[in-house]
């Protein structure tokens, strides 16, 4: 009797090396790596207590654009479209591979103090540098 031909195994994607949280959580030991992602210190909170390991200012959005999106004609769409390009600069680029490299590597916690993170930047760099996650 001829064998059944096999399908081709699904690769094995390791867990998501990449996640958000809100900074002003309790640093957890599974963390990894700790990215803070806004442009401005979180309010309320000493440099001590948020044990970040980076801080690229170049991956956050300008101030141009967080205060377009914060003002009241800012939608989120048009916002992810704006930061998209300004991800695309020659720093924000090379911060961009930097975090890939790290989460190639083990955890990378990216950490910001947006209320809800899902409608922020983090999502987009989220799905910049997981594409899977942002799916």
């Amino acid at each position: 009797m001829p064998a059944e031909p096999t399908q081709p195994a699904e690769p094995v994607r390791p867990a998501h090396r990449v996640r958000v949280r809100r900074i002003y959580e309790t640093p957890s030991p599974d963390d990894g790596v700790r990215v803070l992602v806004d442009r401005l210190w979180p309010r309320g909170l000493a440099k001590t207590d948020a044990h970040i390991d980076e801080w690229p200012k170049a991956l956050t959005p300008s101030t141009e654009l967080r205060h377009w999106y914060h003002g009241t004609e800012g939608e989120y769409e048009e916002f992810r479209r704006r930061y998209e390009a300004e991800l695309e600069a020659p720093d924000a680029a090379a911060a961009l591979d930097r975090l890939r490299v790290l989460a190639a590597k083990g955890t990378v916690t990216l950490l910001t103090a947006a209320k809800d993170p899902s409608v922020s930047h983090t999502s987009v760099l989220l799905r910049e540098l997981d594409p899977e996650a942002g799916a």
